[in-house]
This record gives structure tokens, C-alpha cells and sequence, in this order.
């Protein structure tokens, strides 16, 4: 079907996002409100939200797991602060478990929304050209950019002869082994980052 073949669809309740909040809003969705539809879009090719997004060395979570994680689904595993690969592992078992896989709806941005006081309700369209209506618009979508992250322009960056990378756009082909690095910035990322780089790299300095 192409997307100018979609007819316009409805559920209930239309949840943005596929991540840790995405995939617990649909668990208690599916017990507190059994006789409501909903759909989870995820406009990544895979679930999981920042935790499928950012592959760079150290991931972890800053905040303990024990409280982060569901109340439905305890989290088990002795590590609180969770490195990135287990939290993915969490919530693709949480999907398993209550059996949300045929509710993902992934490859699929939304790129407008708009409330219709007339008939009170939400439109949505979405990248694949599918457009869905409801009733309750569940914004699970983060904070980040998926496209891109921020990346402040600096003078002296075009000339610049080493490689420049954005965590976001880590990938496993990355080599920092023997090399002199620097990271920008000392926020979060920055301290997960810092001693997994330091292990295999020349000299790492935190700028």
C-alpha cells in the first residue's frame, strides 16, 4: 500500500515513542484501560529510544535502575546504574513479556499533530504517510534530537585534521586506540565516555 493509499486511522490513545517511557505507558495502558486501543510509533528502525540510539563506550544510565525501571517489572539485576546494552535488553523483554511487539509501529516520524476542537481530537501524520487520529496524544518521544545532535560551530574546525564525532553518531568502526583524544564537555556523557576511552586511547583530556 502506498502512503497516498492509507486511510486515516484511529485508536485511542496514540503513543510517541518506543523507548523505557513509550513501552511502560502501553503496560499500564493495556491493565488500567484493557477496552482502549492504542499504537506505539517509533521513528527509529528499532526499539529502545536512547538506549538503541547511543552506542558510544561507557553508555550507562545516571540514575539507579531500581527506580527508573517499572513497577510492573522489577529491575533485577544487581547493577543500579545500568550500562546502555542491559536497559535495551530490559525493554525488549518487558515488550516480549506483554506481548507489545505487534503494537511498535517503527520507520514512522511524526511530523505534524493537530487538535480538531470540533470533533476533540488529535491528528497526527506521519513520515510513512500513514495519518492516525485519537483521542489522547502520549508524548514518550525524549528530549534529544534523533537527527542530529548538537554540535556548537567553532573556529579552526574545518582545518582540523583529525576525526571529529559527535556520541551520537558513534559507530563500531571508531578507532581511538592509541590516540590522543579530547572531550568536549563534562556533562553526563562525558563522564561514561572519559574512562572507557581512557583504557585503550593514548591521552584522553576532558576540555
Amino acid at each position: 500500500m502506498t502512503a497516498t493509499q492509507m486511510q486515516t486511522q484511529y485508536v485511542d490513545v496514540l503513543i510517541i515513542g518506543a523507548g523505557l517511557s513509550g513501552i511502560g505507558a502501553a503496560v499500564h495502558l493495556k491493565d488500567k484501560c484493557p477496552d482502549k486501543s492504542f499504537a506505539i510509533m517509533e521513528q527509529q528502525s528499532e526499539l529502545g529510544g536512547t538506549w538503541a540510539l547511543f552506542k558510544y563506550p561507557g553508555i550507562r544510565s545516571d540514575s539507579d535502575m531500581y527506580t527508573l525501571g517499572y513497577n510492573f517489572k522489577p529491575w533485577t539485576n544487581p547493577k543500579a546504574i545500568a550500562d546502555g546494552p542491559a536497559i535495551l535488553k530490559y525493554i525488549t523483554e518487558t515488550v516480549e513479556e506483554f506481548d507489545l511487539a505487534g503494537d511498535i509501529h517503527y520507520n514512522a516520524k511524526m511530523v505534524s499533530a493537530n487538535w480538531d476542537s470540533a470533533r476533540a481530537l488529535w491528528a497526527a501524520v506521519f513520515s510513512d504517510g500513514r495519518e492516525i487520529e485519537c483521542n489522547f496524544l502520549f508524548m514518550c518521544s525524549g528530549y534529544y534530537s534523533y537527527d542530529s545532535g548538537h554540535a556548537p560551530d567553532f573556529p579552526g574546525r574545518d582545518s582540523f585534521e583529525g576525526e571529529i564525532v559527535h556520541p551520537q553518531q558513534w559507530n563500531a568502526a571508531i578507532d581511538y586506540d592509541d590516540k590522543t583524544v579530547v572531550v568536549i564537555g563534562s556533562g553526563a556523557t562525558s563522564v561514561t565516555l572519559v574512562p572507557s576511552l581512557a583504557q585503550t586511547a593514548k591521552h584522553v583530556t576532558m576540555l
